[in-house]
């Protein structure tokens, strides 16, 4: 018997009838994994509050958000390695309980030789042309004039006497992280401060209190995100984010994601960050003296790991690289350092000779269990999308398959080609998914699978099939060690 869904069996006009079933055609495993870039607009942006969007391109979000705000300059960075995923932005307002950051540069000594001043803002380098004619005022003044002329920085200056203001373009935390600094690229770069001219830097600082996101990540509601670049790691916000993410993992959603950081910080200070969090779906790059912003090196680094984790969730992201500005010699970790820090839930990075910055272990915050012992089961995150494209796989192909089924015990004699299936067959066909998983990359031990693989009919709603399903994913090749054993020649 046939089991038609559509076709009635009392039909008596004639010829020939046909209905589509695409139940057993469904190859289509893969979805759009999409990012979502968190960070605030300008006070004049356009963009409703809270509400994410999808993101047209980064000059529409530049005209958007306004030119160097912290959504604009992330887009931009995100793209630079993710320059096809599909990608929307949350906007968000300043808080306005916060207090904005601001720095200041003082001439205190007028050049005595004509000269370029190699000012960096954020990374980006603002040259001055100073003149030995020029006043500590008018060398002042012409410092401000240039980092206005560039609206792509994330801050606004003001000369008063011979002194800068800078004035960051948004309230909170993340305005101290704009580093501003003199001749980043040293004499190798051609940077040098013209003779006599001498200037002080006050460090940006002052700026508090970050937006609340408990409800702009509410409105997201069941909206599929599976990159979340968030800028922001203070602890209420980090916070925030663990409830948020956590319940996008949970049985009745399976919406899963993940969410990437970056932090500045000396050893001591990255170390601390990281072990006061415990959290699987975070990970966090830390670095030390780059003149890049934290949020800066967290668009660049999702971007990154998404175009790797969507193309093959299993491939470990070590030898990636990244295009932000590197820490200086001096500001580098060693080997020891960097392996201590992955062990307190920090990821790690590298500096190639030419200045690159390389990915090297990337791991998640999570550290302990419930119980507070030592737990490396959610240790690296290319686990957490490697389970989450297998859950997904079963999803797609079991509920295409046994969508509109009738469920009957094994044993049953039923017709071939009846709408009715049995845990036996829903077990084989998991087993064929696995084995097809296991030919793509995603899992491996088919034969452990296989034997700890439970399908059986709930004891209380003969309704419902219970599974124990033991997926072993991929693991991924992150060290080779080797005892280098040499012989002295003649000898067997």
């Amino acid at each position: 018997m046939v089991g038609f869904r559509e076709i009635p069996q009392n039909l008596r006009v004639p010829l020939f009838f046909a209905e589509l079933d695409n139940s057993r055609a469904n190859s289509g495993t893969a979805q759009v994994l999409r990012t979502l870039i968190i960070g605030q607009q300008g006070a004049s942006g356009t963009y409703p509050a809270g509400i994410p969007v999808l993101m047209e391109g980064v000059p529409s979000v530049k005209v958007r958000s306004g030119p160097g705000t912290m959504l604009a300059l992330m887009a931009e960075w995100y793209r630079k390695r993710d320059s096809f995923g599909e990608t929307w932005v949350l906007p968000l307002a300043d808080n306005p309980a916060g207090v904005v950051a601001t720095g200041t540069i003082t001439v205190t000594s007028a050049a005595t030789a004509a000269g370029t001043l190699n000012l960096y803002v954020a990374g980006d380098r603002v040259q001055v042309y100073v003149a030995p004619s020029q006043t500590t005022a008018q060398i002042a003044a012409a410092i401000a004039a240039s980092i206005n002329a560039d609206t792509d920085q994330p801050v606004t200056a003001a000369a008063t006497t011979n002194a800068v203001t800078l004035t960051a373009k948004h309230k909170g935390t993340i305005g101290n992280d704009i580093d501003l600094r003199l001749n980043y690229r040293g004499s190798a770069g051609g940077e040098a401060t013209p003779p006599g001219l001498a200037v002080t830097i006050s460090p940006m600082s002052g700026g508090t209190t970050a937006p609340v996101l408990d409800t702009a990540l509410a409105i997201l509601g069941d909206m599929p995100f599976d990159f979340i670049i968030c800028p922001y790691t203070d602890s209420t916000s980090l916070d925030a984010l663990k409830t948020f993410l956590a319940s996008r993992w949970s049985w009745d959603r399976m919406l899963y994601g993940g969410a990437f950081t970056a932090f500045r910080g000396t050893l001591s200070a990255v170390n601390t960050q990281g072990l006061s969090r415990n959290d699987s779906h975070v990970v966090t790059l830390p670095f030390n003296g780059s003149p890049r912003p934290a949020w800066l090196w967290a668009a660049n680094f999702g971007g990154a790991a998404a175009v790797s984790l969507r193309a093959d969730p299993g491939l470990p992201l070590q030898g990636l690289a990244l295009d932000v500005e590197p820490p200086p010699v001096e500001s580098r970790w060693n080997i020891g350092e960097r392996n201590g820090l992955l062990f307190a839930g920090m990821s790690t990075s590298t500096v190639q000779d030419d200045g690159t910055v390389v990915l090297e272990t990337i791991v998640t915050n999570y550290r302990t269990n419930v119980l507070g012992q030592p737990d490396d089961s959610y240790l690296y995150v290319e686990r957490l999308y490697t389970l989450a494209a297998a859950i997904r796989r079963l999803k797609a192909s079991t509920t295409s398959k046994f969508g509109r089924f009738k469920l009957a015990s094994d044993g049953t004699a039923f017709a071939p080609g009846s709408n009715i299936v049995t845990p036996s067959i829903i077990k084989d066909h998991i087993l064929g998914e696995y084995r097809a998983m296991e030919r793509a990359g995603l899992v491996q031990e088919y034969e452990t699978f296989r034997r700890n693989l439970v399908v059986e009919r709930n004891a209380s709603n003969r309704c419902r099939v219970d599974g124990l399903v033991p997926i072993v994913p991929i693991d991924q090749l992150r060290q080779l060690a080797m005892l280098v054993q040499f012989r002295n020649s003649g000898e067997a």
